[in-house]
């Protein structure tokens, strides 16, 4: 096992990534730009080094900067959690070049399984549905024309280089095309920094059904069952769960070794997941792999009992797997509702600021993996996500109530969340029955609006209205407010305290 691994990420990964080292008794050093000064994550690694302004161009991914940090701390790996640097090629290429060990698969593998159009080939060739779409790489606005009209309209514009719904864009008539084209390239530059795109056909009303595969360097390959993803806002998952109830064991069987078969004929290690799409008559369609952690890995680990970031840093050790595939069964169902940091009664726009309270869930069969803390500013810089909640129960219904009441009483102020949002969703009568696609979103709640406030979270607002305007007040005054106040500090916490002498 390492001693110590670098954390090239932020947030509520990073802090997930560095709790698992410790449980392992491995050493972190987190990485930090300007906005992330007080971050969580900051505060809970072995070290932190600062690598740069706010901007994740001049930070997070500055990919010599990062690998010049592992070298001067000792570190022997490097963990990319999801996002940023998680699935870029050129970077497991440097990693490689500087002896660092990059926690997922080999850069070969990256590159393959990363560039859509060429893995969509591999896969065909070995006998996995895929959906219609582009198979070559394209150069003009005409040849994404011809594409286009040879598939047929709707079509899918997808990044080559990352996944997470980034630059993700629905066309329907050829006049839409060229605009979409110049938005998608644009925010998939942003996000990976890597603006090339592709085309498939796009499925009307399909469910998101995607399979967690591990595999050791050598040669072991197994699944750890499906997730439902089909909840999603602007292609973006916000609720998911295990099991699906789309899939009999027949269906999950098939799909499970379609999914082990791309990872061999890839040459994949490491952990990474084979997303499918399901149309109502419950025929599979390869649709990508995404070469990382995913963010809904805790629904996967709370069904099956494996840490799946354990296993990640095992296999990247060179451990091999300690399960066969028919050792691996679920218990019960789990679901998993992102929390972002945006304001879902005005077109999700995004919401930075200082959290002025957080009162986070807990109770049988709750699960969050938060990334903030009252008191830390939010940035404008990254993805927006702050935590993600968790519940399992014994059957679906059971973990749907206890979402249902963890959301109630997750309380987050100073900022929007979707938390109010995520209330409703999981209450909707259709949700429930599990009668869903990746429509639900748009059909259900379009011209949703969030209703009016508890008492309870009133009388908070209230209190922490109050708090702010007393410290403000004291900053207008020309009183220094400690930095204690403003920051997760122990003595915040202990409040009054002295020394004392036991007689």
């Amino acid at each position: 096992m390492f001693r110590k691994v670098l954390i090239a990420n932020r947030g509520e990964i990073a802090v997930r990534i560095i709790r698992a080292c410790h449980e392992l008794g491995v050493s972190t050093v987190a990485v930090y730009s300007e906005a992330d000064r007080g971050a969580l994550h900051v505060q809970v690694a072995d070290e932190a080094v600062f690598i740069g302004p706010s901007p994740a161009l001049e930070s997070y991914l500055n990919m010599s900067k990062i690998v010049e940090v592992a070298r001067q701390t000792g570190a022997e790996a490097i963990h990319p959690g999801y996002g940023f640097l998680a699935e870029n090629p050129d970077f497991v290429r440097l990693c490689e070049e500087e002896g660092l060990v990059f926690i997922g698969p080999n850069s070969q593998a990256m590159a393959l399984v990363g560039d859509k159009i060429r893995a969509r080939q591999v896969v065909e060739e070995v006998g996995v549905p895929i959906i219609p779409g582009m198979k070559k790489s394209l150069d003009t606005l005409e040849d994404y024309r011809a594409a286009a009209r040879e598939i047929g309209y709707p079509v899918m514009i997808k990044a080559s280089a990352g996944g997470g719904g980034k630059g993700m864009r629905i066309v329907y008539r050829e006049d839409d095309l060229l605009p979409a084209l110049e938005a998608g390239q644009r925010e998939a530059k942003a996000a990976f920094g890597d603006e090339s795109v592709y085309l498939e056909k796009y499925l009307e009303e399909p469910r998101h059904v995607e399979f967690q595969v591990l595999a050791d360097q050598e040669g072991n390959v197994v699944h750890l069952f499906e997730r439902e993803c089909s909840i999603q806002r602007r292609h973006q998952k916000i609720i998911e769960e295990t099991p699906s109830l789309a899939l009999d064991n027949e269906l999950r069987f098939k799909m499970g070794e379609a999914a082990k078969k791309v990872m061999e004929i890839v040459g994949y290690t490491n952990a990474g997941t084979v997303e499918f799409l399901l149309d109502k008559d419950k025929n599979f369609y390869f649709l990508e792999v995404n070469a990382r952690l995913q963010v809904e890995h805790p629904v996967t680990e709370l069904t099956t009992g494996i840490d799946l970031v354990h296993q990640q840093l095992r296999i990247a050790a060179g451990e091999k797997l300690g399960f066969s595939q028919e050792e691996v069964s679920q218990r019960g169902h789990a679901l998993e509702c992102r929390i972002y940091a945006e304001d879902p009664a005005n077109n999700f726009l995004p919401s930075s600021g200082r959290i002025s309270y957080l009162r986070e869930p807990v109770g049988p069969g709750i699960r969050l993996d938060g990334g903030v803390y009252a008191g830390f500013e939010v940035p404008i810089y990254y993805d927006p996500i702050l935590a993600k909640l968790i519940t399992w129960g014994e059957t679906r219904a059971q973990a749907c109530a206890r979402m249902k009441q963890a959301l109630e009483d997750y309380i987050i102020m100073g900022i929007k969340t979707t938390i109010p949002f995520l209330r409703e969703v999981v209450q909707h009568p259709v949700f429930l029955e599990g009668k869903i696609s990746t429509h639900f979103i748009p059909r259900y709640f379009s011209e949703w609006q969030p209703r009016p406030p508890s008492k309870e979270s009133q009388k908070l607002a209230l209190i922490g209205a109050a708090l702010r305007e007393m410290k403000e007040g004291r900053r207008a005054s020309g009183q220094v407010i400690p930095a204690a106040e403003d920051s997760l500090s122990p003595w915040r916490i202990l409040g009054p305290w002295r020394l004392g002498r036991r007689s």
